[in-house]
């Protein structure tokens, strides 16, 4: 590559790290992100620390961890105020720098160091339901500009967090998905083309509300499935279930109400799929795509009905397991088709399309670059992920090393561990079992010195310690 490389972070919200083809999933079809995996490396454990779309964002815009972004549960309009930022970086090289679709920060045109921002974060109730929302949503106005100006993408009723699934009511091209691209084929042909450029492209899909293509719909509405994977713990949030909530995040629905959300689900992804080559392809033509690194992420996953569980916050796998593909020219040294089971997390983004570009890692940034590793480099790794989340009147402390994980809830004390080598649908609780007292001893050690020092008291350093208050943002965010 002449010169700095181009990097485009495709984004995308609420995707399980276990739903492409190439990663063995039995019904979702994803030919093309397939493709960008065989192109280069995909790694197999990666994770969202915190499992839900603004404290995830935190981590993938600033490079650090929970502790330090402040941000370890979910609460809207809480300002954003982080002096260094990933498009931050890339925009003080001289690289001309766009975001495109969902930011999901606070204020919302809050540009988080990028020049120019098109925003679209979806139906958020939090900024619905304010006076003038629709002078914070680029999408809107562009909608109305084609169908009138009451248009709205609401009009099929269909919540941002319900299991209600239906077809997009609207012409292909109208949907947020496709606008997203839409948008980033317009940036290729206006770009200054004597700056390498960082582009975000942040699609708010297969976020519910589970309206794809009728096309994309169709093909999976009546495809066989296998049941969800329920285990020996899944009385564990029985109290918390409410299956008649279309937004529960605990209950056990219809088997036919399931089956659409699922169709929904993993037609956002085909429709996403579809979409991305469609941008990679034009990168192709336009003669770009010999000097782009491409990145593909997600938010968090979506739990779907595993264990009668919902949405994210907790930390199984289909909630806090991530993809992330790595991809690029020849030149970019990028192992084709490797795999990595080295734990990654959001935090490591940043670093990782920063050194992708020779660009300096400012100092503070607490994720580590990838690229050694997809370039088949032998380095030592981090032990162990720490993650956690508010949820449900507590927090939720996790670890992992990859092979297994350990779970501790803050409001009664329940424990968990699972062994994600032989069990990866977690469908054993060990801590149920006899014979594994060791092994969760071990790893309630490992979680109290990781806790210990934090503002909510949940170790003193010898013990955890339940029943303390929690709240989503660390206090130096309220104060």
């Amino acid at each position: 590559m002449a010169g700095r490389p181009n990097v485009v972070l495709f984004c995308v919200d609420q995707w399980r790290g276990d739903c492409l083809s190439v990663d063995g999933h039995p019904v979702v079809h994803t030919p093309y992100l397939d493709q960008m995996a065989l192109n280069g490396c995909r790694f197999a454990r990666a994770y969202s620390a915190v499992p839900s779309c603004i404290a995830a964002r935190a981590s993938l815009f600033t490079g650090l961890t929970q502790e330090s972004h402040g941000r370890v549960g979910y609460q809207d309009g809480v300002p954003w105020t982080y002096p260094i930022t990933l498009a931050g970086e890339f925009t003080r090289h001289g690289y001309q720098t766009q975001a495109i679709g969902k930011m999901h920060v606070y204020p919302e045109r809050w540009l988080a160091g990028f020049q120019h921002v098109i925003l679209h974060d979806g139906y958020l109730h939090f900024a619905r339901r304010r006076e003038n929302w629709d002078a914070i949503d680029d999408y809107i106005p562009w909608l109305r500009q084609q169908l009138g100006r009451d248009a709205d993408y609401f009009e099929h009723g269909v919540n941002c967090n319900s299991v209600v699934a239906r077809p997009w009511d609207k012409d292909e091209y109208l949907h947020p998905t496709t606008f997203v691209v839409t948008q980033a084929i317009d940036f290729l042909r206006r770009r200054d083309p004597t700056k390498p450029f960082f582009l975000f492209l942040s699609f708010h899909r297969p976020h519910p509300p589970y309206d794809p293509p009728a096309w994309a719909f169709e093909q999976y509405v009546d495809r066989p499935m296998p049941a969800p994977p329920l285990g020996n713990w899944f009385d564990l949030w029985r109290e918390h279930a409410d299956p008649y909530r279309p937004d529960a995040a605990v209950g056990e629905i219809r088997p036919d109400v399931l089956q659409r959300a699922r169709a929904g689900y993993y037609g956002h992804m085909s429709h996403i799929d579809h979409q991305i080559n469609r941008f990679v392809e034009t990168l192709h033509e336009r003669g770009l795509a010999q000097d782009t690194i491409l990145c593909f992420v997600s938010d968090h996953g979506e739990l779907m009905g595993d264990h009668h569980l919902f949405r994210k916050t907790l930390p199984y796998e289909g909630s806090a397991r991530v993809p992330l593909i790595l991809a690029g020219p020849p030149a970019a040294g990028i192992q084709r088709g490797a795999v990595c089971t080295e734990v990654a997390e959001l935090r490591d983004v940043m670093p990782t399309l920063l050194d992708c570009a020779g660009l300096e890692i400012p100092a503070g940034v607490e994720g580590r670059s990838l690229l050694p590793l997809a370039r088949g480099e032998s380095l030592p790794w981090r032990p162990y992920l720490h993650g956690e989340h508010t949820t449900m009147g507590q927090s939720v402390q996790w670890l992992t090393d990859g092979h297994e994980k350990y779970v501790w809830c803050s409001g009664n004390g329940a424990e968990q561990l699972f062994d994600l080598e032989h069990d990866p649908q977690e469908e054993t609780d060990l801590t149920r079992m006899s014979g594994h007292e060791a092994q969760v001893r071990r790893w309630r050690e490992v979680m109290i010195a990781t806790l210990q020092g934090r503002e909510e008291g949940f170790s003193d350093g010898t013990r955890l310690i339940t029943g303390r208050p929690v709240h989503p943002v660390l206090r130096r965010l309220r104060e």
